[in-house]
């Protein structure tokens, strides 16, 4: 090719329009990138995203959230607070925050009451909740805990040698207590003799009313009080385990439901041995019937020692309407209520047993009229008090039904669960053939390719 001062001349002109061209692109791309975020987390537990019940939280929030974050000067810290609130931000136009340094504002975080560096302050319509720790979990349940007018009061009848919300043991309810004050809930402990229970038709504030397994039977005084709390619309859970208390039939009657004798147990070995579950009596619940309690249920729940429970329908003598139930767990086809003795071979005896599938958990709802008004009244029924004790509600997704059911039974169906993210993705297993073909390729296979593609090169070379 024949180069001239005019072709020179082109070459550099295109050099230069390329140059230009290339730095508008480079700018083009930064202008866009400092406009619009777009990401997109490709985690297995979606764990740089924000969960969808949390979005569905933001969506509903009617006013603006102003968090102040008090951390000190590590910049790496700093950072992954930064990322954690920017997904908040980038979600809702209301929400606003800022990370503060306490030893440098001093007066603001007297303000703010903070006591510790890593305390957060949420502050929604003029209330301010404080957090220990920042991440999803904790930050969407304070904003639901901010979110609730009122908290629903929770009433465990004790005295009765009940499962007790202060005990710390396997057995007690500690855990549970604890996961329903991070959920916005009042739980206390209420002595039928000594204090009256709460009149919904006069009580502005939501309660309910919860029965677990009494040891002892209930005075007639007690039994009154509970009977007169149905009466007036409150809402309740029951809580029985297969041996029920004599004291209890009239509230049975009450609810139109009957008790199935025997121990729930199912007899499927395939089941057993994927979920690790030691002995029949262990039940896991994999399916769920359609109801706001369970609609949004996704892992199983496991009940231990289980009753099942029977309903059926008659007009009450009251001017109300007769209980829907609708039934929430369901055992499986190969379970059954079992008489006799848990200890040696479990079998199905069709004389004495009763064949599954049968329900170990239902809800039920009407309507009654006091004083010229309807009020709704809800009811949950559960054959085991063992599956929310702090040993077993960390199983599967007991925890998120019982979150569930509070929220349907204290009328406020609108607020979820805020579950931690899950990280599946963190280690790959590979068998052992796979963990030797990948050692043998990089130690062996990789080196002779290498090897032979730079021979194949040096012969061509020297050839030319």
């Amino acid at each position: 090719m024949l180069v001239t001062k005019s072709s020179r001349l082109n070459y550099r002109i295109q050099h230069l329009i390329f140059i230009i061209l290339l730095l508008g692109c480079i700018g083009f791309a930064g202008w866009i990138s400092n406009e619009y975020d777009i990401r997109s987390d490709w985690t297995a537990g979606k764990r740089h995203s924000l969960s969808e019940e949390t979005l569905q939280l933001l969506d509903s929030l009617s006013s603006a959230v102003k968090v102040r974050s008090y951390q000190t000067n590590d910049p790496a810290l700093n950072q992954a607070i930064n990322e954690i609130l920017l997904r908040y931000q980038n979600n809702a136009s209301d929400f606003s925050f800022q990370l503060i340094n306490p030893d440098i504002f001093i007066e603001q975080a007297k303000k703010d009451a903070i006591q510790r560096y890593g305390q957060t302050v949420i502050e929604y319509q003029g209330q301010l909740e404080h957090i220990d720790s920042l991440n999803e979990e904790s930050l969407s349940n304070a904003l639901l805990r901010l979110q609730r007018k009122q908290k629903p009061n929770l009433l465990f009848v004790s005295n009765h040698n009940e499962r007790s919300i202060t005990d710390k043991s396997n057995s007690g309810y500690s855990t549970l207590a604890s996961q329903l004050s991070n959920k916005g809930f009042n739980s206390q402990s209420i002595n039928l003799l000594d204090e009256a229970l709460p009149d919904k038709n006069n009580d502005d504030e939501s309660n309910v009313l919860i029965i677990g397994s009494i040891q002892t039977p209930l005075l007639a005084s007690e039994q009154e009080k509970i009977l007169d709390f149905i009466k007036a619309g409150g809402n309740l859970l029951w809580l029985q385990d297969p041996q029920q208390q004599s004291s209890l039939k009239t509230l049975q009657n009450k609810l139109q439901i009957n008790f199935i004798d025997g121990t729930l147990v199912d007899n499927n070995p395939e089941i057993s041995r994927m979920l690790k579950l030691s002995h029949p009596a262990m039940i896991p619940v994999l399916e769920y019937k359609m109801h706001p309690i369970t609609e949004k249920m996704q892992y199983f729940t496991l009940f231990t020692v289980a009753s099942a429970i029977q309903t059926y329908t008659e007009q009450s003598s009251e001017n109300s309407q007769p209980w829907i139930h609708s039934d929430l767990l369901i055992s499986s086809e190969n379970s059954w209520a079992e008489t006799g003795d848990l200890a040696s071979i479990v079998e199905f005896n069709p004389a004495k047993d009763t064949q599954g599938p049968l329900a170990l958990g239902i809800a039920q709802q009407r309507q009654i009229e006091i004083n010229q008004q309807l009020i709704a009244q809800r009811v949950v029924v559960i054959g085991d008090t063992d599956f929310i004790s702090n040993s077993n509600i960390g199983h599967g997704a007991n925890l998120d039904f019982i979150i569930q059911t509070m929220n349907w039974l204290a009328e406020d169906d609108r607020l979820i669960t805020i579950s931690p993210k899950t990280a599946p993705d963190l280690t790959l297993k590979l068998s052992p053939t796979y963990t030797s073909i990948i050692g043998i390729f990089f130690l062996i296979g990789l080196p002779i390719i290498l090897f032979s593609s730079g021979a194949y090169i040096w012969f061509k070379r020297r050839k030319q």
